[in-house]
């Protein structure tokens, strides 16, 4: 329905649009740290959280690929509208949705060139919960150590034994995100 696809933005864009980016800076800035992020209404089975991602990170620039249930019509024409973003095939995307089973396998997503680690994929992954339990992440902006849930270990470890590339994560349930970044060393379970 129309109605459905023309709302669900921010309404204060700048406003919630900044502090949106600044939660998912700070995700990233310290990995396995869960925040809260509010403002956005996407079309089911999107989280909140998903949809501030989608409306902070993507635009007409950054070619996204949405997987299993995520690729519907109803997401497709509000990602249309409020972000502009051009829907991709998995190997093109700057950004992917979809819940860690539709995305596998993750090897499919860019990783990068030795000369240009950024041009990599963010998967953003619906999860069914987000807890400080799960395996030990250490690294780059966790003082000791933390721990998340994740979906597995296997990935994330072989993602980091390719640092300076790799794909960076952002996890999403509800009105919450964390984030994983490649530079994040997973413990095995």
């Amino acid at each position: 329905m129309i109605a459905d696809t023309l709302s669900g933005g921010f309404a204060d864009a700048p406003t919630k649009s900044a502090r949106a980016f600044r939660a998912i800076l700070e995700a990233m800035a310290r990995p396995g740290t869960i925040h809260t992020v509010t403002a956005a209404q996407p079309p089911a089975p999107l989280s909140v959280a998903a949809g501030v991602v989608l409306l902070t990170l993507c635009d007409g620039t950054t070619p996204l690929h949405l997987a299993g249930t995520a690729d519907r019509a109803e997401v497709r024409d509000w990602v249309a509208f409020h972000t502009g973003a051009p829907l991709v095939a998995p190997e093109e995307a700057a950004f992917a949705l979809g819940r860690w089973e539709a995305l596998a396998p993750v090897s499919c997503f860019r990783i990068g060139q030795p000369d240009y680690p950024d041009r990599s994929a963010t998967l953003i992954v619906e999860m069914d919960r987000l807890t400080n339990h799960g395996p030990a992440l250490t690294g780059p902006g966790i003082e000791t150590a933390t721990w998340l849930n994740l979906p597995e270990t296997a990935a994330f470890r072989a993602n980091r034994a390719l640092f300076p590339l790799g794909f960076d994560t952002i996890f999403t349930c509800g009105d919450r995100i964390a984030a994983l970044p490649r530079s994040t060393r997973v413990e095995a379970v």
